[in-house]
């Protein structure tokens, strides 16, 4: 699919299965109908200030009452229950502990190597306390921005909810991108300190984060970060610099197991997530208190349909904004126990996931689609080895799943008895936008079904206008939701532009475009077709082309670079570099293994090309565009069709294809 707007968007699927939700299913949940959703969509709908409000008084605790649900004054820029001051962490802890959940699990957690630490909700909070208290011994409170680089260890959430304690936002960067891309972030957020640890677990493999933290840091590149707390993980031999190194064990322990939250203005920023963008350089995504701790909080509680006696495990990393809303702040808010595993399936424990179901007695399941094609290319065998009778609902986050994908998790993982969540949302949205409800939508494998109750969702063309039933078009939300993302840090032209000006509707209000294509069937559901801009879904990782086109580029060897995804069974997409080297350069094996080496340097080893591919040329437009359709369709395979008429050179066509 190509970013210009003026291309239609072509939509080839055709899936007629449906799955009701079982009478069990429905009669236990607390949405249990299909008109009983109908209902708080139209309730929504008709007075969305009522709506949100209600539910923000009811569902979160509030230290000064707002005096206004939503200011749409100055759109793009929305604010939410303005006047009211919470905090995320309070709702997450304190206010279970009110609730008489101080001695209910709140987080599972196992290591990769097999230990186990729980935490109940006060111990939980005890160590919040602690953690909060070391960060206000280093220097740090409310507005400073603390970025973390951990590997999935229970630190990780607790720091998560001591920033947002005291009121500093906090900037989670994942574990696997490189000491380059950490810089950056830390440039970019003016970040003061970071916490890391000595290293992580990853499929057999000691993974290194203090040392990559210490190249960001070097020669005084982020003069910002004043201190960098540390988690003892590996016991690998680090450097500590005197003075700005802590060990989190000599820090934090010995703190007082108190301290009070910092009563928080609703729009107050509580944090910041990098995501990557089409034009190069990541995108801060800011996400304030309020409204995304009532969209995170309500979205989980709806679309788990969360009981007192469930053990849910979400296996996303906290680097990315699925650990962000449905590891810590969504479960913890509604007082449920979230398991937090380290670990992955690796050739030491191929059935690592199917274990951690079986010994924790886990009811919910939350993964990615390119989990679930790496199990299906594996085979069942494995799976049936293990008694997962305790799972009562799947979900599946990340990307599209495609309907085999979909049936197999069903099947082989559900025992046909469990409903399949499919969700749709971004790191910008702060939550689910669009999914079933377990005891109230009738499901089709592929389709993320309706929007939630409040979501005004939409499929548009280039001119905002509504699609005929069927044809392809742009997903959009029409209105503004609690969990939207607030502005690009430092950079609000950019939140305007990448967001909300990309398409031009008719009568010129505002649409949020989620730079995803979709289309609606005759049903009204739903179903999501990936990116429409030139970002690339690898294994559920949004990488921006231009990122990896600019590591390229740094190449000794390399004048220019064009990226582009290839569909792929096992990742959703494969990375495909088309490149052009410097004249005194020759392609060869050992010049494309030192390309990719040289991108996972730079950026991560996720954002390694899977296919590097040498040309005299690029095929650009009159006026210097490279068409990344026409690349699009040479690494697939694909026939080249559509309009190639501000083609620049033909002939580059013909020596591509070669």
């Amino acid at each position: 699919m190509s970013s210009d707007p003026s291309e239609s968007i072509e939509s080839v699927l055709n899936e007629e299965r449906v799955f009701d939700p079982s009478p069990d299913v429905a009669d236990e949940a607390r949405i249990s109908s299909l008109s009983q959703y109908k209902m708080m969509v139209d309730q929504a709908r008709e007075d969305p200030e009522k709506f949100w409000g209600e539910a923000a008084r009811k569902e979160l605790h509030w230290f000064e009452p707002f005096n206004q649900v939503l200011d749409w004054s100055n759109p793009p820029f929305a604010k939410w229950f303005s006047g009211g001051k919470t905090n995320i962490s309070f709702n997450c802890l304190d206010r279970q502990i009110q609730n008489g959940n101080g001695d209910k699990e709140a987080i599972i957690w196992e290591g990769e190597p097999g230990e186990i630490r729980r935490f109940t909700y006060k111990q939980l909070h005890q160590e919040v306390c602690r953690a909060a208290n070391a960060l206000k011994d280093l220097g740090l409170g409310k507005g400073d921005l603390v970025a973390l680089y951990m590997p999935m260890v229970p630190e990780a959430a607790i720091a998560m909810l001591a920033c947002a304690r005291i009121g500093a936002p906090h900037s989670v960067v994942f574990g696997g991108f490189s000491s380059e891309a950490l810089r950056d972030r830390l440039i970019d957020g003016e970040a003061k300190a970071v916490i890391t640890a000595d290293g992580g677990y990853r499929k057999d493999k000691v993974i290194e984060l203090k040392s990559a933290v210490d190249l960001a840091l070097a020669n005084n590149a982020c003069p910002s970060v004043k201190s960098v707390l540390v988690v003892q993980r590996t016991n690998e031999s680090i450097d500590m610099q005197t003075g700005r190194d802590h060990w989190w064990h000599d820090l934090v322990p010995s703190q007082s197991d108190f301290c009070s939250a910092e009563h928080m203005d609703s729009e107050d920023r509580l944090f910041v997530l990098y995501t990557s963008g089409s034009t190069g350089k990541p995108k801060g995504v800011v996400h304030t208190t309020a409204g995304y701790n009532l969209w995170a909080h309500l979205t989980f509680q709806w679309i788990f349909d969360i009981r007192d006696d469930d053990i849910y495990w979400c296996t996303a990393d906290v680097g990315w904004i699925t650990g962000h809303s449905y590891i810590v702040y969504g479960p913890l808010s509604n007082g449920a126990t979230s398991v937090m595993y380290e670990g992955v399936p690796r050739p030491s424990n191929p059935g690592a996931f199917w274990e951690v179901i079986e010994k924790h007695k886990v009811s919910i399941f939350y993964t990615a689609p390119t989990a679930i094609r790496a199990f299906m290319k594996n085979g069942r065998s494995l799976p049936d080895k293990y008694n997962m009778n305790s799972l009562r609902l799947l979900g599946t986050v990340g990307e599209p799943i495609n309907p085999e994908a979909w049936m197999w998790y069903r099947e082989v993982i559900g025992g046909n008895r469990c409903p399949v969540i499919d969700t749709w949302w971004q790191t910008e949205t702060g939550g689910v936008m669009i999914s079933p409800l377990p005891g109230a939508t009738p499901t089709k494998p592929g389709s993320a079904t309706f929007p939630l109750p409040g979501i005004e969702a939409d499929v548009v063309n280039a001119n905002g206008e509504t699609v005929p039933t069927g044809e392809g078009g742009y997903l959009v939300i029409r209105k503004p939701w609690p969990g939207m993302m607030r502005t690009v840090h430092g950079n609000e032209k950019r939140f305007r532009e990448s967001y909300w000006e990309y398409l031009r509707p008719t009568g010129g209000n505002l649409i949020y475009f989620a730079g995803d294509g979709a289309r609606r069937d005759s049903d009204g559901y739903f179903w999501v077709m990936g990116r429409v801009d030139d970002v690339i879904n690898v294994s559920g990782h949004r990488l921006g082309t231009m990122e990896i086109e600019s590591a390229l580029v740094s190449h000794p060897a390399v004048s220019e670079a064009a990226v582009v995804g290839r569909p792929d069974d096992l990742k959703g997409e494969s990375v495909v570099a088309f490149v052009t080297l410097e004249g005194t350069s020759s392609a060869s094996d050992h010049l494309i293994n030192d390309l990719r080496n040289h991108v996972g340097n730079e950026i991560g080893a996720i954002a390694k090309p899977d296919e590097i591919r040498f040309s005299d040329a690029l095929p650009k437009t009159r006026s210097g565009k490279i068409m990344r359709r026409i690349l699009r369709s040479l690494a697939a395979g694909n026939d080249i069709s559509g309009d190639t008429s501000t083609l620049e050179d033909r002939s580059v066509l013909d020596k591509l294809r070669n």
